[in-house]
């Protein structure tokens, strides 16, 4: 990491952490008494780029002030265990990832998108696709239907009484783990315009068994060149802990990566041209 982010790590990692405003929980996981550092804070855009400004109430805005565990801790799988490889990233996202290996790559972006919009007040449009295809609402778990997998068959039962707690909506999502992926996401997500520029809120999908996906967290540009440079988080399999992705190939950006004039982004060993670029739809009154 270049020595002006372990600075900066220092001057603005003290600062309170980047919650929602007083009496709001924008990141509800997080204990009410933990103190985490935002990443918008922790992590300064390359000299001369500015960091972009989403939209008050945006997706990309959300994403920009994720909270990061303190300094860089190693990253660890599900059970604890320490990663063997620990020089891909710059920062650990203060987030829960259970205790089973279910958080994987494709995970992590969903686990972003349906925390947003819980947090947002919008849990009745939380919904994914499983790899079969069929619907996986949190408004029909929240109402007691559970889904009834058997093969490429899957049916919603009403099996368990109505429950609309922040636990019960974990469990949800760790069910939509299970069952969806890279590859469902890539047949379900639109794809931006190809003249759109990359931004936070935006996925980077291979799709297979297995795939991978990263989610563009933080975008900045160079006001002179035009140059754009972009702020990746990914998580991975077996699960473990969610990061922010560095880019020691390029230390005088690490940890943020520069797309290609065409649109693709190689990081961490993977190449995505930009055909592979998708995006959460936006809801109808939800800021860009």
């Amino acid at each position: 990491m270049r020595p002006w982010i372990a600075i900066g790590a220092i001057l603005l990692g003290m600062w309170a952490a980047a919650q929602a405003p007083a009496g709001e929980r924008a990141y509800p996981w997080l204990p009410n008494d933990l103190t985490a550092h935002a990443l918008r804070q922790r992590i300064p855009p390359p000299p001369g780029f500015v960091r972009d400004d989403p939209a008050a109430g945006s997706f990309a805005r959300w994403l920009q002030r994720l909270p990061l565990k303190p300094g860089r801790p190693p990253v660890r799988y599900w059970d604890g265990t320490l990663v063997p490889v620990q020089d891909g990233h710059c920062a650990v996202l203060e987030l829960d990832i259970g205790r089973r290996d279910l958080l994987q790559c494709a995970d992590a972006a969903i686990r972003l998108r349906a925390e947003f919009l819980y947090a947002a007040g919008r849990a009745d449009a939380v919904a994914f696709r499983f790899t079969s295809g069929h619907e996986a609402a949190w408004r029909q778990w929240q109402a007691g239907e559970r889904p009834r997998v058997s093969g490429n068959r899957v049916n919603w039962i009403a099996s368990a009484a109505p429950v609309a707690s922040y636990a019960s909506f974990q469990r949800y999502l760790r069910t939509v783990f299970a069952y969806a992926g890279s590859y469902s996401l890539a047949r379900d997500l639109p794809r931006p315009a190809a003249d759109r520029e990359m931004r936070g809120g935006d996925l980077l999908i291979i799709a297979g068994f297995p795939g991978h996906v990263m989610i563009v967290v933080d975008a900045a540009r160079h006001p002179e060149s035009g140059r754009r440079v972009v702020l990746l988080v990914q998580g991975y399999y077996p699960a473990q802990d969610v990061h922010v992705l560095a880019n020691p190939e390029h230390p005088d950006l690490d940890p943020w990566f520069e797309p290609a004039s065409d649109g693709t982004v190689t990081a961490a060993g993977w190449t995505f041209s930009a055909a592979r670029r998708h995006l959460f739809p936006a809801l109808a009154d939800e800021p860009e």
